[in-house]
């Protein structure tokens, strides 16, 4: 074992172009860690919104990144999972990250991979798939039918849409028209181009005299509150970027719930239970993608040299697809 590994430092108050290629002291496990030797690291847009704004908790050199795979190298005395095991994870925002040869993690924050399944492929699910899984789960167990999923191009929005269809939801959805005809053959009712100042009207009318039971808006609270409207009575207003900090309609009005996504939350308030609930999902999301039951968005490869070019690309939205890279420890450059 190495006594120092190759990470991507982050630099206070300095951005994307702040990230530099330092190194740093392995790490040991304690009692419920793992530590883990990253094959293949994907890109998120909380990984670049954190670069470019910061953290309370990080200082420089801290290491971001919140999905990675690898193979468990130490366990601590406590974790259930041992040394060899293929993992995926989703790292908390406070501990150093995934964009490097070699991470510490949570051994609760480990799903274990099927043996199917591609490290690449397992890399690019995390974040998105259990953030896409915890919006569903806002929704009551019952009575849920047409629902609009904005943004179903993107990492998040098409796996939720797919697993609200596999739900029995009556889906809708917006999405760029190069998106339409593989979320038509996924089971989505009906596809809108969010570049036509009509498609409210136009979902409307194929809704016909209902009205939508929830919205699962993956763009920002402003654009998820002017959309409120099209909700019917007791329906629910999901938010996966920001949050609803004031109602967007008039009380006692259609009544509609508000809800947020956090899922970095996980790593700061949650308790046994809702860890347990976290492995459930993510033995499930891997195990769907790796049978065929859900198609994860396409990876877009690059060299890890390249990360902080390629995390501008992702927040310019230059490409679709997810930003994965692949490395060996030991064969990274510093």
């Amino acid at each position: 074992m190495p006594t120092e590994y190759v990470a991507w430092g982050w630099t206070r108050g300095s951005g994307l172009p702040g990230l530099r290629s330092i190194r740093k002291a392995l790490p040991q496990p304690s009692a419920n860690q793992l530590l883990v030797a990253n094959s293949v690291i994907a890109l998120n847009p909380v990984d670049w919104k954190m670069i470019e704004w910061g953290h309370d908790d990080w200082r420089d050199g801290h290491v971001p990144g919140v999905d990675g795979v690898g193979v468990v190298v130490t366990a601590g005395p406590d974790a259930s999972i041992r040394p060899g095991t293929r993992v995926a994870y989703h790292q908390g925002l406070s501990a150093d990250g995934s964009f490097a040869e070699y991470s510490l993690i949570d051994a609760r924050a480990a799903i274990v991979l099927p043996d199917e399944l591609d490290d690449a492929v397992a890399a690019a699910l995390p974040c998105p798939g259990l953030t896409a899984l915890q919006a569903l789960d806002k929704l009551p167990q019952a009575g849920v039918g047409d629902v609009l999923v904005v943004g179903a191009g993107g990492a998040v929005g098409s796996l939720l849409a797919q697993m609200a269809v596999q739900r029995g939801m009556r889906v809708w959805a917006t999405a760029s028209p190069k998106h339409h005809e593989q979320l038509l053959e996924q089971g989505v009712l009906g596809v809108f181009d969010y570049h036509r100042p009509e498609w409210q009207s136009e979902l409307q009318a194929r809704l016909g005299s209902r009205r939508l039971s929830a919205i699962f808006d993956t763009v920002s609270a402003r654009h998820a509150a002017n959309l409120a409207e099209l909700l019917g009575y007791n329906g629910h207003l999901v938010c996966i970027q920001d949050r609803q900090e004031t109602a967007p309609l008039p009380a006692f009005s259609t009544a509609v719930s508000l809800h947020e996504v956090a899922l970095n939350s996980l790593h700061v308030h949650g308790v046994e239970a809702d860890w347990q609930r976290y492995q459930q999902q993510g033995a499930y999301l891997l195990q769907q993608v790796a049978q065929g039951q859900l198609r994860a968005s396409p990876l877009l490869p690059f060299d890890f040299n390249e990360l902080p070019a390629k995390l501008e690309a992702l927040r310019d939205a230059e490409q679709h697809g997810k930003w994965i890279t692949r490395l060996q420890p030991g064969q990274v450059p510093a």
